[in-house]
């Protein structure tokens, strides 16, 4: 008690130093006091290796960095990190902060990209790219390192005004999605803290710990060191040298085909299968293009699109450690071995074909895949995205953005997803029918980032002119005996569990996991290789963060003509009665441009389903054919039935997906919780999805007015879905059968803050950075490559 009574008197002490007549100091005072800014005086990670350097490199290796992850991370990552400040990396750090929104949806003309690790690398370029430090960058002296830092004095800020200790925050504090963005810089801070003194950090969540609030600021106090990366192993450097050898061969035909997996895959995460170790995260890489070949230091080419032209004569892919700390959102896990090489080489270099000239890097070709890449066999590049057929779809989720409501309103909150096997998609009658119609299939991104949304009218033309000819080329091949059926979807090969695919999206947010989880939907996909082309190439590889707003509805309003288009493919397969019937009870309400574009541009697809039904609900049968047909690829892991959980409780907690209407529609987004098990000391952790029902989601800017609230449903799943929980549940597994009688109560928002008070653990909890630290471990021990830090910017205050 004496220990502890003195470590928090060292802190009102230090914050009382820190936060009395010196924060008045205004910015001519601080350069008198402490010299000019200059991002020079911390170029500590450029000194030589002394015995000072590697205790201090220990020092933050073992201290500092689990509280900056555990506590900072959680909110600062990603283009959505507040005030652009990215704590996931030492670069992050010394960049520091930016007052400009990467979210700006209504800015007309497109903003300059400031990409960590691409568009600048020194702090003297972010400098002038309008980042200010958050660290100290004056004359380096105990004092200096905490008057001057940003950091600092938000640590201290909250250390002097810690939550209040209220079951709810007050109208003190903003945890609105779109809250305003304050981003103080040392000179302001004073103001700042007048202003808003409950503003701290972590903010809106529990102050540090005393030790750990020490340990930051000691760390401060002494410069805020941070070592240089280590080197990566020789066995992973001898698997990088061997994959850039494969992908920088000379010939046309291998250049080509490194650029078409660049495209795919510049937003992933690599990683060596063989030279993972169970149960610990692999050393991840991201492919990038540089202007040096293998060997040499790697010079990354910094375009706003992985298509857009290099300004070199030739491209090497390189594969770039990542240094960064993994957070979900942004994590895409892609494991390279062997048997995968060889299918590439199989599919790109053994395969029977000519490259006679490599394609321009023009927009208006660069831009569509299916002219970018004619040269390349549909075959190749259909297996290709279909052997990680998640990984695929996962990049318009993770890859460019981190949160996007303008590019997820556009599909339901939960639906499934398969594939036309490639046999069916490569033939040559079809491949004959792609070349014919490259120029309807041109995408948005050739507009590049400065756009103009009336050109929407364009694009709704040739897709119209695109599924004319596609049904009347439908039409024509179907010749009695083979219409559609279950033997045309993709199976995986009867190995492959990306086969089939469930997308759960969570208002600005969303995730796709393997298998067909969850009842069966109201909607379903079907997807064939222009369709997963073109659903990269607009929404990943062509897709521009910091585009202007009429490049983001353009985006918008083109991924409605994709979407429709897989449903088309899944309705196909029923009746055409049945097709015309679901498809308008899927779009109830819609507006009169829909209605125009379906009935006026597009004839309708007429043939018979080559399937033969004996019930009355033929979509409901028609899932139940393609489960069965799929029922070998169905991977484990997100049902109930995989849990450690006893039999009757596990009964129990599913009574949960009946939660429906209004008791589904109080619920958030993402309910994260964990079950305490009797006979373990490691928890159990599933998660509530609950799945908003719509009339429509055709319409971009009134998705309230479109909600069906009557038909909310919730999925459990087991296990972390999504990156960003709106509120976690702790219980024992004792008590389930309470949680869920209770849950099963709520009608009303107080019916809801009362199941909270029994078993929610709310931001505002003295428990909630404990629970947060063995939710991870947890999330961690289980899914060391898929896993990574949650974030907390979506927590709500209920």
């Amino acid at each position: 008690m004496k220990t502890a009574h003195i470590k928090k008197m060292k802190i009102f002490i230090l914050a009382f130093l820190i936060t009395s007549g010196c924060a008045t100091i205004a910015s001519f005072d601080l350069d008198k006091l402490y010299g000019d800014e200059n991002t020079a005086n911390r170029a500590k990670d450029k000194l030589p290796e002394t015995a000072e350097n590697s205790a201090a490199s220990l020092f933050f290796e073992e201290d500092v960095a689990p509280i900056i992850e555990q506590r900072c991370v959680v909110c600062h990552a990603c283009y959505d990190a507040p005030c652009q400040l990215k704590m996931s990396s030492a670069e992050g750090i010394e960049r520091g902060a930016n007052k400009e929104k990467v979210y700006h949806g209504d800015r007309i003309l497109a903003a300059t990209p400031n990409r960590l690790f691409m568009d600048a690398l020194e702090p003297e370029v972010w400098r002038e790219r309008g980042f200010y430090p958050v660290l100290n960058e004056r004359e380096q002296t105990p004092t200096a390192n905490t008057q001057a830092s940003v950091l600092a004095k938000m640590l201290t800020l909250k250390q002097q005004n810690p939550l209040p200790d209220d079951k709810l925050l007050d109208k003190r504090f903003d945890v609105s999605i779109d809250r305003a963005q304050v981003c103080p810089t040392i000179e302001e801070f004073a103001h700042y803290a007048k202003a808003q003194p409950f503003a701290g950090m972590p903010y809106a969540l529990p102050e540090l710990t005393p030790g750990e609030h020490n340990t930051l600021m000691e760390w401060i106090e002494k410069g805020a060191f941070m070592p240089s990366h280590a080197p990566i192993s020789k066995e992973q450097q001898q698997a990088v040298n061997h994959l850039e050898d494969f992908l920088n061969a000379d010939s046309l035909k291998m250049q080509l085909s490194a650029r078409y997996i660049y495209e795919h895959l510049f937003s992933t995460h690599l990683y060596f299968n063989e030279l993972s170790e169970p149960d610990s995260q692999p050393q991840f890489y991201n492919l990038v293009r540089s202007r040096t070949a293998s060997g040499e230091p790697i010079d990354i080419i910094a375009t706003r699109r992985p298509f857009d032209k290099p300004d070199v004569e030739r491209v090497y892919y390189r594969l770039q450690p990542v240094v960064s700390t993994i957070v979900t959102k942004t994590h895409q896990p892609y494991g390279i071995d062997q048997s995968l090489i060889k299918k590439w080489q199989a599919w790109f270099v053994d395969a029977d074909y000519k490259v006679s000239k490599l394609p321009s890097y023009q927009p208006e070709i660069a831009a569509n895949p299916l002219t970018a890449f004619a040269q390349l066999p549909v075959n190749a590049r259909y297996r290709f995205m279909l052997e990680r057929a998640q990984n695929t779809i996962m990049g318009y989720i993770k890859g460019p953005v981190c949160r996007g409501q303008v590019a997820l309103n556009v599909i339901n909150d939960h639906f499934w997803v398969y594939f036309v096997k490639p046999e069916v998609a490569i033939s040559s009658e079809v491949n004959a029918f792609y070349e014919s119609q490259r120029d309807n299939l041109r995408l948005p991104a050739e507009q590049e980032s400065t756009a103009l949304a009336v050109t929407w009218v364009e694009y709704a033309s040739r897709q119209g002119d695109y599924i004319r000819a596609r049904n009347k080329f439908m039409n024509s091949s179907i010749k009695d005996g083979q219409q559609f059926s279950i033997d045309d979807i993709w199976n995986g090969e009867g190995s492959n569990d990306n086969a089939s695919l469930t997308v759960f999206r969570h208002f600005d947010n969303a995730s796709v996991i393997k298998g067909l989880v969850g009842e069966p939907p109201k909607t379903a996909w079907v997807i064939d290789y222009p369709l997963l082309e073109r659903i990269h190439y607009l929404l990943v590889a062509g897709f521009d963060v910091y585009g202007n707003y009429g490049h983001q509805l353009l985006t918008r309003l083109y991924m409605d003509f994709l979407r429709l288009e897989g449903e088309a493919n899944f309705l196909a397969f029923l009746p055409p009665q049945t097709r015309r019937e679901e498809h308008k009870s899927w779009y109830q309400k819609a507006g009169p441009e829909l209605t125009s574009f379906l009935q006026g541009k597009v004839n309708q697809f007429d043939q018979p389903s080559g399937i033969e039904f004996v019930t009355k609900n033929h979509k409901k049968e028609l899932f139940g054919m393609l489960a069965e047909h799929l029922k070998s690829v169905q991977p484990k892991g997100y049902h109930i039935a995989d849990s450690r959980l006893s039999s009757n409780n596990k009964a129990l907690l599913a009574e949960l997906n009946k939660l429906k209407g209004q008791s589904a529609a109080i619920l958030p987004e993402l309910s994260m919780i964990m079950i305490e098990l009797e006979n373990s000391d490691e928890p159990e952790i599933f998660t509530l999805v609950r799945n908003s029902a719509h009339y429509n989601v055709n319409s971009l800017f009134y998705e309230e007015t479109n909600r069906d609230y009557k038909n909310d449903n919730v999925t459990l799943v087991h296990g972390l879905l999504g990156s960003y929980p709106d509120v976690f549940w702790h219980v024992k597994e004792t008590d389930i059968a309470k949680l869920v009688a209770q849950a099963q109560q709520i009608k009303s928002e107080q019916d809801y803050e009362t199941f909270l008070d029994a078993f929610a653990v709310r931001r505002t909890s003295p428990e909630f950075w404990p629970f947060s630290d063995k939710l991870h471990q947890t999330f961690m021990a289980h899914k060391p490559i898929e896993g990574g830090l949650l974030d907390y910017n979506r927590l709500e205050n209920r």
